[in-house]
Parts: structure tokens; C-alpha cells; sequence
């Protein structure tokens, strides 16, 4: 695309700094800068590391497609069967086994190679942000950039297969720096267009934007490639672009997951024939319009790498098939800015990021219609790129000034080397919702894997099980066989803890967070930290010393939850399947459930619900040694990573006790209350200052001077 307003990281950088001492902040920033880069060489290595340690048949399998069954010399049986080999019988004979070693180190280059190109994309695209940005921006965008793109899953595809999908990518994101011509523009999108043909709806965008000699250059470009293409493999060009309807049904059936484009969505969706075709053709036509009008608009306000994402998103869309090497548009569009207020800024780039490096289930669980979305989540997300996600324009008051977060300074502790992280500033405003909700989705899933994952050898965990029960023996606490027995010998009692067991886990502390997020928005940030932290302790916990529950023991033990299991059976029956039997030690039932009674304690505003908050965690006891899924000492373990949870927010963040806040309904906004005035010293001549009141209530306009303003709220955790 051609350049529409030579603007961008060479422009004047705005001050964008945090403020305080010079050194500090450049000594800081150049710490992170080393560690970012740092980041990105290590994932860039591990990715072409991953690729080439794989058997050679199943690593950059599109190459073969160009090599051949022989190697490079593309020939089989006797050398002179075709026309390709012509030099003399002695160098065929000693160009025949270096074949097998010239397949290899096509591989190697073309490894490397493609991490090369992976690096130039992120290094043009950091110096292709709309400006004016800060200096600390143009500073941590490259390896931002570049981690990013290793990261993501096409282009971690495209290092599997061999495939070339990068290239055409990088030749129209060339066209937004700076200094690039329009001829040049056009040329570039034209050989672009020639490895891919949707990309000549780049053209297009040239023309809207009055760009149409470049436009026509793009067109005689892609015209004369795809002739020179003809003329050499006219067989393979008929093939292609005739039969096939211009690749059309090349490559895996058009209806599955891999083709994120509105063709296979109404294939998959059941739609064919006729009808399909019609609703295509509608769906890709309003597409179209939609999306290459807001890539003019965003063109011509000098957002150039936006409007390139947005034009390869409705690319995606439309095409009649969208692999996933082709979907990189998609994590060019975490280049927009979405949102007036400074905590919404993160919630777009988030997603995009999300969406382009993790897969469908972790990113929804695989269950009716949030399965559905997962399924097609990039093609949902390009949609909502090309035609959907309200970009600011540079225009916008918002554009570099959006409303800002309340924060509140870090608070010294008791001790003088408290908080540790002295930079943290806490927010004092609700956290975004959807991003709340991302971060917990991922964040359970993480927990999910990674238990799952933990070493499950059964002699191990039998061993540590025995020391459990030894420990217990020696402390005469001991007493889970006798309490199993009496549930299991209780019919009421053991169906009433099998129904608590599987319900109360999740439910209670997923319903105190909402609440929470709902009515008391400060002690949400104040709770919520401690949960991750012990859930992560945890995992530790969970990998280093893998324990046997009593009912994996073999020791009579009756497992009223999951019914007999078969223990000669290293799977144990289907249970094992969905998760770690031997993440028992520390018991995350307990901890939870020691979590939300604490909580409960603290918020309740009658004495019987926090009696029933700190009953909660003893009646969690109880069932999980009942029904023989945990050891008296797992709970004590549970009840040990949820107080380091709270002690780490305290060390690290300063934040000891539940903050005050007043919160009269629902989302209601944060609330200040009026300071009585100070009486004037004696002998001042300055009168006493009046009273001071922050309204936070759309509307409202005084605002007086920020030393007067005391915020009924006080924080949790870091900034979102």
C-alpha cells in the first residue's frame, strides 16, 4: 500500500515516560530492553530448534513437493529418462549421494531463512506504528513484535511445513514505510498478489485512497507474474487457475477447521450447492465494502499497517479457502487502538494474541455453542477486525489521551523493604470485564494442562503417599480410613459429600468473584491476586511431589466420588484420561474453599453468613477425607499455599489488609467522599480549605485540585 502521510517511528517521539530520575528510567528501560530481546531470540531459536529436531519426514513436508522423490536433481530411474539432467554419467554418479545431504541442507536454509523473514516482518512493522509515539514505544516494539510473530501459530506453521506464506505478507507491509513510492507500492502488491491472489484487494485500496497509477501498477504486475507463470508450466497454470477456479478445492476439504474463511464456515454450518454459493457471494461482497472502506479511512489518517491488517483480514474472509499460514493479517491488527478509557486499551491486543497463538480449546471449553466459537475464532476475529472493532482514529481526542486509570501509590509496609515492587501503582476502578474473563479462562486452562502434565509415575506417588500416612501416624491424625468407613457405611451422608465434592469446587469460588467484581469492586482486586498465587504455588506443588489420594493406595480405602477403580491398570479406567489422579498434595479443594471463607469473613455484613464463610472450608475438609480424594495433611497443605498467597501480595505489593470501599449497586463508578475542611493553623493568614469533592458520575464537571480528592476505594493488585 502506498504511503498516504510519511509518519511513524521516524517522526518526533513524544515524551510517553514515566516520570521521575533520567538515569532511573533510561537504566530501567534499557533493562527491559535487554530482556525483551533477550525473549525473542530464545523463542526464535527454540521455534527453528523444535522444527529441526523433528524426523525428516514430517518436518517442512511442502518442500517435497519441490524436491522430489531423488532429491534436486528431480529425476528417476535413469538419468536421461527426461530432459532435466544434462551433464555427463560421472557427475550424475557423484551427485547421487550427496542428494540425500542436499535435501537436508535445503532444510536447514530454509529454516533459517524463514527466520529471517520472521525477523524483517517484525522489525518493519515496529517501524511502521502510526505516529507520533513515544521513545520507549519505538524502543520495545521490535522485539514485542518479533516474539509475537514467533509466537503465533501461523507463523509456527509456516516453519513446520516449509511453507512461503511469509513472504507476500512481508512485501505489502514493506509498502507502509516511510519512504516507499507509489510505483514501488504497486510492484510489491502486484508480486504479492501473484504468490496470493486475494491480495490484490490491496489494489483496491490504493485506488479508494486515490493511489491509482500504484493501483494499476499492482494490477500489470500480478498480470505479468501470473503470465510469466503461464508460459513456463502452462500445465500447472490450467490446473490452477481454470479447473480449480483459482485454487479453489486444492489442498485439505474446503469444510474443515482449517479453512477459516465464510466459505468454510457455511460449509461446516451444513450449507451447499446453490444456496451456499449465494449466501457466500452476499456475505463476501458486504464484507468487502465494509472492510476496504475503513482500510481507506484508516489509510488516509495515516494508520497505514492498520489499514494493511484490515485489507488482509477481509482477504481471509472472503477467500474461497484460508489456511492457517495465511492468517497473519489477523496479529497485524493488535496495531489499533481500541477504547477511550486507559484500562479498555489492552482488551483487543489481548484477544488478537490470544486468538493467534493458542488453540480452540484453549481459548473456550469444546462444549455446544462456545465450542462453535473456538472452532472459528480466527475468522471471527478477522471479521471483527475488517468490519466490526471501533479504531480510534488519530484525530481522536482519545487517541493519546484517554481516560485514565484512578491509581493508588504504593503503600509502606512494616517493613522497610515492603512492598518490593515499589513501582507497582494500584488501580482504584473496576477491571475490564472481558478481560477479567480472558485472563480467567486462560488462566484455568494453564492450571488444567499443567496438572495434567505433572508426573504421574505411580511408585512415586505411592511413596510419597506412604510418607503422608506415616506423618499423620506420628501426629495420631490419622483418621481417614475410619471417617471413609463411616461414609461409605452412611448412604445420605456419602450421596450428600459425592454431590458436594463435584458441585462446590468451582461454583462457590466462581460466584464470590462475580459478586465480587459486581458489589465490591476493591476487595475483587484485593482477593482475586492471593487465589492466583496460591493456585500457583499449587501446580508446584502439584509437580514436584506427586501424591497418591487413599483411594489409589490399594490400602481398603472406598472411593465414593468415582466408584471402584482398577488399580492394576496404569490408566486407572477413563478417570485418568481427564486429569492428574496423583495431584493430590496440596488440596486445592481446601484451598479454595479456606479462600472464599476467608472473603466471605471479611465482607459478609451478618454474623451467621461469616460463620457459614469460615464453616465452609472445615465442611471442604471433611468431604474430600471422607470420600478418600485427600490426606488430613493435603488440606493442611491447601490452607498453607492460600496464606503464602495472601503473604506474597503483602511482600510484593504492599496490600495487606481488605480495602474499604463503599459500592451502592452493580458496576456502580467509583465513588469519593467529601474531606471536612482543616482548621487553619494558628497564626496563618491563609483561611482554612473548604470542603473538596471528585465527582466520578458522568456529568458532573468541578474538579477540583488532586491533593483534595481521598478515594473511598483502596486497591488491589497491578494496573490492567
Amino acid at each position: 500500500m502506498a504511503n498516504a502521510e510519511r509518519s511513524g517511528l521516524g517522526s518526533t517521539p513524544g515524551t510517553g515516560s514515566s516520570p521521575g530520575p533520567a538515569g532511573a528510567r533510561t537504566s530501567r528501560n534499557a533493562l527491559v530492553l535487554g530482556a525483551l530481546w533477550l525473549l525473542a531470540g530464545v523463542l526464535a531459536v527454540r521455534q527453528a530448534a523444535a522444527v529441526l529436531r523433528l524426523p525428516p519426514d514430517e518436518r517442512l513436508t511442502d518442500l517435497e513437493t519441490w524436491i522430489g522423490e531423488q532429491g534436486v536433481l528431480h529425476v528417476s530411474g535413469s538419468l536421461y529418462d527426461g530432459d532435466a539432467f544434462t551433464g555427463t554419467p560421472f557427475s550424475g554418479l557423484v551427485l547421487k549421494p550427496l542428494t540425500r545431504a542436499a535435501e537436508q541442507s535445503l532444510g536447514y536454509a530454509w529454516t533459517f531463512g524463514t527466520l529471517l523473514l520472521v525477523v524483517v516482518l517484525g522489525l518493519v512493522a515496529a517501524r511502521s506504528l502510526p505516529g507520533p509515539v513515544s521513545r520507549r514505544t519505538a524502543l520495545l516494539a521490535a522485539p514485542v513484535a518479533i516474539s509475537l510473530l514467533v509466537l503465533s501459530l501461523p507463523v509456527r506453521n509456516t516453519f513446520t511445513l516449509g511453507q512461503t506464506s511469509i513472504i507476500p505478507v512481508l512485501l505489502v507491509v514493506l509498502t507502509v514505510l516511510p519512504r516507499t513510492s507509489g510505483r514501488q507500492a504497486g510492484a510489491l502488491i502486484g508480486v504479492a498478489a501473484a504468490l496470493q491472489p486475494a491480495l490484490l484487494l490491496f489494489a483496491v485500496v490504493l485506488w479508494l485512497i486515490g493511489r491509482r497509477r500504484a493501483a494499476a501498477i499492482a494490477g500489470a504486475t500480478f498480470a505479468a507474474c501470473s503470465a510469466l507463470a503461464w508460459a513456463a508450466m502452462p500445465h500447472d497454470s490450467w490446473t490452477y487457475w481454470i479447473h480449480h477456479f483459482g485454487g479453489a478445492g486444492l489442498g485439505a476439504p474446503a469444510d474443515g477447521l482449517a479453512n477459516q474463511s465464510l466459505h468454510g464456515l457455511l460449509l461446516r454450518v451444513g450449507l451447499s450447492g446453490p444456496v451456499e454459493l449465494a449466501l457466500l457471494a452476499v456475505l463476501a461482497v458486504a464484507v468487502a465494502v465494509v472492510g476496504l472502506r475503513r482500510a481507506a479511512h484508516y489509510a488516509e489518517d495515516g494508520q497505514l499497517l492498520l489499514a494493511a491488517a484490515i485489507t488482509g483480514s477481509v482477504a481471509l474472509a472472503i477467500s474461497p479457502t484460508s489456511w492457517q499460514y495465511q492468517q497473519l493479517w489477523i496479529l497485524l491488527a493488535v496495531v489499533g487502538r481500541v477504547g477511550k478509557r486507559a484500562s479498555d486499551r489492552l482488551v483487543w491486543p489481548v484477544l488478537v494474541v490470544l486468538v493467534m497463538s493458542l488453540n480452540r480449546r484453549a481459548l473456550l471449553p469444546d462444549i455446544d455453542i462456545l465450542g462453535h466459537i473456538g472452532y472459528n475464532a480466527p475468522l471471527l476475529a478477522a471479521l471483527a477486525a475488517a468490519c466490526l472493532v471501533p479504531f480510534l482514529s488519530r484525530t481522536s481526542p482519545a487517541w493519546d489521551n484517554p481516560a485514565p486509570t484512578p491509581v493508588s501509590e504504593p503503600v509502606p509496609g512494616r517493613f522497610a523493604w515492603v512492598p518490593l515492587l515499589r513501582f507497582v501503582r494500584r488501580p482504584l476502578s473496576r477491571p475490564n470485564l472481558m478481560l477479567e474473563l480472558m485472563f480467567i479462562r486462560i488462566g484455568y486452562f494453564g492450571y488444567s494442562y499443567i496438572r495434567a502434565h505433572a508426573p504421574d509415575s505411580r511408585t512415586l506417588a505411592e511413596s510419597h503417599g506412604h510418607q503422608i500416612l506415616t506423618a499423620e501416624k506420628w501426629l495420631s491424625i490419622d483418621i481417614e480410613h475410619w471417617f471413609n468407613s463411616v461414609v461409605a457405611d452412611t448412604p445420605w451422608l456419602r450421596d450428600s459429600m459425592n454431590w458436594y465434592y463435584s458441585t462446590f469446587h468451582f461454583l462457590v469460588p466462581l460466584s464470590l468473584l462475580a459478586w465480587l467484581y459486581l458489589r465490591r469492586p476493591a476487595t475483587y482486586r484485593w482477593a482475586r491476586t492471593p487465589l492466583a498465587f496460591a493456585t500457583l504455588l499449587a501446580l508446584i506443588g502439584f509437580w514436584l511431589y506427586p501424591t497418591a489420594p487413599p483411594r489409589l493406595m490399594g490400602l481398603g480405602f472406598v472411593d465414593t466420588a468415582h466408584g471402584p477403580q482398577d488399580l492394576e491398570n496404569p490408566d486407572f479406567g477413563a478417570l485418568t484420561k481427564l486429569s492428574n489422579q496423583y495431584a493430590a498434595m496440596p488440596s486445592l479443594h481446601v484451598g479454595w474453599s479456606l479462600w472464599c471463607g476467608v472473603v466471605i469473613a471479611l465482607v459478609a455484613p451478618y454474623v451467621w453468613m461469616k460463620v457459614l464463610g469460615l464453616l465452609y472450608p472445615l465442611m471442604t475438609t471433611a468431604v474430600i477425607v471422607g470420600t478418600a480424594n485427600h490426606w488430613v495433611l493435603d488440606a493442611v497443605g491447601g490452607a498453607v499455599v492460600v496464606s503464602a498467597g495472601f503473604g506474597l501480595q503483602y511482600l510484593l505489593l504492599g496490600v495487606g489488609k481488605r480495602p474499604k470501599e463503599e459500592a451502592t449497586g452493580p458496576l456502580w463508578p467509583l465513588r469519593f467522599r467529601k474531606r471536612e475542611p482543616e482548621p487553619a493553623a494558628a497564626g496563618s493568614a491563609e483561611p482554612a480549605a473548604g470542603p473538596a469533592l471528585v465527582a466520578s458520575v458522568p456529568g458532573q464537571a468541578k474538579e477540583p485540585a488532586a491533593e483534595a480528592v481521598e478515594p473511598t476505594e483502596v486497591a488491589g493488585p497491578g494496573p490492567r
